[in-house]
């Protein structure tokens, strides 16, 4: 008999919000998405440049949205994927959910990063590029491996925190999270494939 999907929300911080809400597809729905996405999505490993040098990310990931939500990160710039069916479905429910929870939020894009195994990993970061406005929403979903995700304050206010992310699981990262925070994602052995999906919201210029 199968388990019942466990549906817990954790507030991990008042101010800045920050939610973790636990069972977004239930387990056979998110264990089925993970498979599809490592398999369907044509993933990239694109360089980035750093200290003058370019380099290749540790990780793979596709960038995914309507057709002017363009981003640009390090010096490059990413124009969107056409949205995976699967994607927009999963887009559907974390929007859902949150409306469930009374927050009121809509994405036009999302990055999605595949991790094969625990040695790779995402450097310190906050999500403050100008095309996401001066205080964005962002919600995370976690498929496959648990992973912490490190959380360290930018004026060092408090001590840094881990938040746990389980296959699953969503991480809503509300107002002011990427103006007062830094998170990254650290090496850890032993640990299998996760694919995360960040949504976001890119406030567009016309096409051209």
């Amino acid at each position: 008999m199968p388990h019942a999907t466990v549906r817990n929300t954790t507030r991990l911080l008042e101010s800045p919000p920050l939610v973790r809400y636990d069972g977004l597809l239930g387990e056979t729905a998110a264990s089925v998405a993970l498979e599809r996405l490592d398999r369907e999505l044509a993933w990239q490993r694109p360089q980035l440049r750093l200290y003058g040098k370019l380099h290749s990310i540790p990780r793979q990931q596709v960038w995914m949205g309507d057709a002017n939500a363009r981003y640009r990160y390090s010096g490059s710039d990413f124009d969107p994927e056409p949205w995976h069916p699967l994607v927009a479905e999963i887009r559907e429910s974390v929007t859902a959910r949150l409306a469930e929870a009374g927050v009121s939020a809509a994405f036009n894009s999302v990055l999605l990063n595949r991790y094969a195994d625990g040695e790779e990993r995402m450097g310190w970061h906050s999500d403050d590029e100008s095309e996401l406005g001066s205080d964005p929403l962002i919600a995370a979903v976690s498929l496959g491996a648990e992973r912490p995700l490190r959380f360290r304050w930018r004026h060092g206010e408090d001590t840094p925190f881990n938040v746990w992310l389980p296959h699953d699981s969503l991480l809503l990262m509300g107002s002011g999270v990427q103006r007062r925070l830094q998170h990254a994602l650290l090496p850890r052995k032993r640990l299998g494939r996760r694919i995360s999906l960040t949504f976001r919201w890119i406030h567009t210029a016309p096409l051209s």
